[in-house]
């Protein structure tokens, strides 16, 4: 898929969602969490040009997000990492590497954080830009 020259098009770029994207990580602080594993979810937003996939009707002019769904959990599954942080980078610069996106937005939740109070959810939010 191809952003053009990456100016914003007229009316601001267009995005395509995956939000729940889950696969076991082996990411965090504490050693138990390195060793067993837990769950993680990821969103990821991208902001392209969807005119020519639009005109096109053709997977090609676009981000396939069948492959970043796959790519996602081959990143989740990779490392370990001590932080979210860290995991939410590599996951932005590897939709930066692999995919004409101008921008990403990455969330990464990590719902069994080893937290002691009751909590709904955990997450990192990061906001990418091609240079």
């Amino acid at each position: 898929m191809s952003t053009g020259q990456r100016s914003m098009p007229p009316g601001g770029w267009d995005r395509i969602v995956l939000n729940g994207i889950t696969a076991i990580g082996h990411h965090g602080v504490f050693e138990h969490e390195k060793r067993n594993g837990q769950p993680f979810v990821v969103d990821v937003v991208l902001h392209v040009d969807n005119r020519a996939a639009e005109a096109s009707d053709d997977v090609t002019y676009t981000a396939h997000y069948g492959v970043l769904a796959e790519r996602v959990t081959d990143v989740i599954a990779s490392g370990p990492y001590n932080l979210i942080e860290k995991l939410a980078g590599e996951l932005a610069a590897m939709v930066l590497a692999e995919f004409e996106v101008a921008a990403v937005d990455i969330t990464v939740h990590k719902p069994q954080a080893p937290i002691e109070v009751p909590f709904g959810d955990v997450s990192v939010q990061i906001h990418r830009e091609r240079a």
